[in-house]
């Protein structure tokens, strides 16, 4: 955190706007965060937000294996990522989630499935809903929390702003009976909401 937080986050954003709505994380609750995704920058500012700092919580990030390989994998897996293969999720994969997410911690998951550097609206993937009705059945109630990420360039520059705008947390228990298709509908709806408030505050 020192590092990432303190020096390189500092020295090359030149802003940091949160727009929290209110939002409060309940007590003992179980956490995913479902934010766009528009830069690699995404999970340190993310973690600068929401992270234990703030919350008391570590996010932990589910991201592609191809994000997962080389120095960046390297990098990553020490700040809390984990890979999944989106075609065919191994088991092992899906209990370590679903356990971080009944143990009360910050899974991050996001549901657009890769970078969509533009902000083009694209058809969530059934990930997050399908690992929320599954964590369901081990604890109350789910809370996912669309969030919208936004830089003052597309491309992130060295002295750009950044904003991060939480939206109003949806729950999910294992009496919910809302199609996937719905949910995600609503879901991309709410976390396009947030991204066009953080794009507002940054400029564009």
């Amino acid at each position: 955190m020192f590092v990432t937080q303190d020096i390189v986050l500092r020295l090359f954003f030149s802003k940091k706007i949160i727009i929290n709505n209110g939002f409060s994380i309940p007590s003992n609750s179980s956490i995913i965060l479902a934010p766009t995704h528009r830069s690699r920058w995404d999970g340190l500012v993310l973690t600068m937000a929401i992270g234990r700092r703030i919350t008391n919580k570590d996010c932990r990030f589910m991201v592609t294996k191809s994000e997962m390989r080389g120095i960046q994998g390297w990098f990553l897996k020490r700040l809390g990522c984990f890979a999944i293969n989106q075609l065919s999720p191994s088991l092992s994969t899906l209990r370590y989630a679903i356990d971080l997410i009944v143990k009360g911690e910050q899974l991050v998951v996001f549901p657009e499935g890769k970078i969509n550097k533009y902000g083009k609206k694209l058809v969530l993937k059934e990930g997050l809903y399908r690992l929320a009705r599954l964590a369901s059945k081990k604890t109350k109630s789910i809370t996912i929390v669309p969030i919208g990420i936004a830089y003052s360039n597309v491309s992130p520059k060295f002295r750009s702003k950044f904003c991060l705008s939480f939206g109003k947390p949806i729950e999910i228990n294992d009496n919910s009976k809302i199609p996937i298709n719905e949910f995600n509908g609503f879901l991309n709806d709410e976390m396009f909401k947030q991204e066009k408030i953080a794009l507002i505050n940054v400029g564009r």
